[in-house]
């Protein structure tokens, strides 16, 4: 792959990351109820029988969003095994995960520091991992304040 960053129209920045979901209400109500997005925009497309949500936690800034789509005739998919996960900052992680849990969210890796360290710093993230209705996993990173 030629790496040449004097590229006039290479990428600037992520817009989103679509998943596709099974059911709209429980999706949107788990992005927005548990993590706290916002509905930016929805999108139906009647001929073509689906339908886009996005959400993000910004509609002002050029942070990127989650676009879900919602395929009308399909309800289950099987997520790949390329599929890695969604990862959101948080400034407390073991309160967030205490108050996911009370919502009944699957915490499919408890709170803690990461087993190994990275090795030019030596720093251990503090992770955990929750998955959302459909499946999809979603790293959770406290970021700490100094």
């Amino acid at each position: 792959m030629n790496n040449n960053n004097t590229l006039t129209t290479k990428p600037s920045r992520i817009l989103y990351i679509m998943l596709r979901i099974g059911n709209i209400e429980h999706s949107v109500e788990f992005y927005q109820n548990v993590l706290g997005m916002h509905e930016l925009r929805r999108e139906t497309f009647t001929k073509g029988r689906f339908t886009l949500i996005f959400l993000g936690y910004d509609s002002k800034s050029p942070n990127a969003m989650i676009e879900l789509t919602y395929n009308w005739d399909a309800h289950n998919y099987v997520i790949g095994s390329g599929y890695g996960h969604i990862a959101l900052e948080v400034t407390n992680i073991y309160e967030a995960c205490k108050e996911f849990k009370e919502k009944g969210v699957n915490i499919l890796l408890e709170p803690g520091p990461m087993t190994y360290a990275a090795d030019e710093t030596g720093k251990r993230e503090v992770i955990a991992f929750i998955e959302d209705p459909d499946g999809y996993k979603i790293e959770l990173v406290e970021v700490s304040k100094s």
